[in-house]
């Protein structure tokens, strides 16, 4: 069977997938940086620990291998301060231009490169598809963005590497991390009140419709040197995604929430009190991007490669938040 790597295999989106191309019989080998426990028993998978802008790991880690699918990256942080831009470009664009070269190099049939609908920036309630022009407004978008030029340009020239780009939504598993994990917690415990009232807009999927969606691209000769918008099919008003996590958790949806004039003034007041203690002001940053419209319409992979995602807003919060992993 050939052989799948998966760079960023430990990740919170990797194992569903490691986990999918096992399902479906496929030969798995994982980069990892090893900074993570393997959720997988001894032996399942071929794991090579190291850095995925380390040339040597990845020639290594990439003989022999059909399919690679590019997860590694470093995530969004806010705010991304000045020290963070150099781990950005060092992990996003310079990681993803040593897999490329080196799987064009390795003879790699099949290049499946993750990356974002953050590249759109805000989007305005009607959301972005493939052809809406990229308007990055962070570092990790910009890289992102960025890396995928990489992975395009990559097949240029190569006789036998193909490339396709996920841009995936907001992805959310059992594994959530990020600002939906720290609502999960939020509403778990019953005392979250919204900022605002949550008429923004939001597109989102599940880990395992990403696996599928990422099967889907890598075995389709339709999805070559394409690109994709990968979400559930819908687009949710931000009430009704805490409405969908409230209700996994057994609990009521927020019923009252703070004006956001009030909401800005209690940032505002935060942010100064951090930056008199020498830390980096984020609260209205942060409440900025809790506001915006980010979503996007992925008519295009659902017509060409026939992708259908198993589950909705509710079945997807039951199945994260009912086999929820929790940090220690």
């Amino acid at each position: 069977m050939p052989l799948a790597l998966v760079t960023g295999g430990t990740g919170a989106v990797g194992p569903a997938l490691v986990e999918r191309l096992i399902d479906e019989g496929l030969r798995v080998r994982v980069l990892s940086r090893g900074a993570r426990p393997l959720p997988w028993p001894d032996g399942t998978v071929d794991v090579v620990s190291g850095d995925v802008a380390d040339r040597a790991v990845v020639r290594r880690a990439m003989e022999g291998a059909e399919w690679v699918f590019h997860l590694a990256a470093h995530l969004h942080v806010a705010p991304a301060g000045p020290t963070v831009a150099p781990i950005f470009e060092r992990v996003n664009v310079e990681g993803t231009r040593v897999v490329a070269e080196e799987a064009a190099r390795g003879g790699v049939r099949r290049l499946v490169f993750f990356s974002t609908i953050s590249v759109y920036g805000p989007t305005g309630p009607e959301g972005a598809d493939e052809d809406t022009p990229p308007r990055p407004d962070t570092l990790y978008a910009e890289t992102k963005l960025r890396a995928e030029d990489v992975v395009v340009r990559s097949a240029q020239g190569s006789g036998d590497l193909t490339t396709s780009v996920l841009r995936l939504a907001a992805v959310y598993g059992p594994r959530v991390r990020g600002n939906y994990e720290r609502l999960a917690r939020a509403l778990g415990r019953s005392w979250f009140v919204p900022p605002g009232p949550g008429l923004n807009h939001r597109t989102l999927v599940h880990e395992r419709d990403v696996a599928q969606a990422a099967l889907l691209a890598a075995r389709s000769p339709a999805a070559v040197g394409r690109l994709y918008n990968v979400t559930d099919g819908r687009v949710y008003r931000l009430r009704d995604v805490l409405a969908a996590m409230a209700a996994a958790l057994g609990r009521s949806a927020p019923r009252v929430f703070v004006p956001y004039t009030l909401a800005r003034a209690g940032a505002g007041v935060g942010d100064l009190i951090l930056r008199a203690t020498g830390r980096e002001p984020q609260l209205a940053p942060l409440l900025a991007k809790y506001g915006e419209d980010v979503a996007v319409r992925a008519d295009r992979i659902q017509q060409e490669l026939g992708f259908r995602p198993d589950f909705d807003l509710d079945s997807g919060w039951r199945d994260a938040l009912g086999r929820r992993e929790t940090r220690t």
